[in-house]
This record gives C-alpha cells, structure tokens and sequence, in this order.
C-alpha cells in the first residue's frame, strides 16, 4: 500500500491513477493530520508519498512523529514538495528521507518510476512482498 499525502487534487488524481495502473493500492490523505490517522493503524504503508506544505500540520513534522514511533522509522518516504530550498533538502535528508522530489521537476510518469523504483517493481507487476 501507498499512503499518499497530497492536498492538490489534480496531482494526487493523476498519480493514484498511474500508482494503481501498475497494481499498487493507494490510500489519499490530503493533511497531515490524516496521515498521523492512516499511520495508527495496524496494517503500515510500504511507502508514503509525502508533500511537505500542506493545511494543519506540515509534511516535516507527520515525518518527526514518524521517525519518533518504532513502528513507523522504517518506512520509507518520498517528499513531493514544490520547494527545493537547500533547507528543506537538508531537513528531508536529516529524517531519513529516501527522496526529495520538487514536482515541477518531474511529470507523473517519472514520479511514479521512482517509487516503483523504490518499491523494486516493474510497470505493471504486482508489488514485491
């Protein structure tokens, strides 16, 4: 499963869309508050895709609270931010971020390479368990 924690509704339209065209299950949160809920539960996502900027609490701090929770430290996380500000790549990289993509970088079809690059997946196969 991946949790998505997204707030532009076009972005997170488009990426579900390619993320469950190559047999990915997503879950869609659009705050962070959402996502500290998501993440309570008993099944954990095999990755989040995690905007920083986002309404209530920001992507930094559901990451602070992760890498807090035994529970949560080894999921792996890919920050999807608009902003690529040293600070921001520096703060990603000090929670243990896997990858900090600025969106306007890439399209939907490379953001989704990465994660199933992430994943260790081919388009189109069933997730590795």
């Amino acid at each position: 499963m991946i949790l998505m924690v997204e707030d532009d509704p076009l972005l997170s339209s488009l990426l579900a869309q390619k993320l469950v065209a190559d047999l990915l299950r997503v879950v869609h949160v659009q705050s962070g508050e959402e996502a500290l809920e998501v993440l309570k539960r008993d099944e954990k996502p095999d990755l989040i895709l995690l905007d920083i900027r986002l309404p209530g609490i920001d992507g930094f701090t559901v990451l602070e609270k992760m890498r807090a929770d035994a529970s949560m430290t080894k999921i792996p996380v890919i920050v999807l931010s608009n902003f690529g500000e040293a600070s921001d790549l520096e703060r990603s990289k000090q929670l243990g971020v896997l990858k900090h993509i600025v969106k306007i970088s890439l399209t939907p079809e490379e953001i989704t390479g990465v994660v199933r690059d992430a994943l260790g997946q081919k388009p189109g196969a069933a997730p590795a368990k």
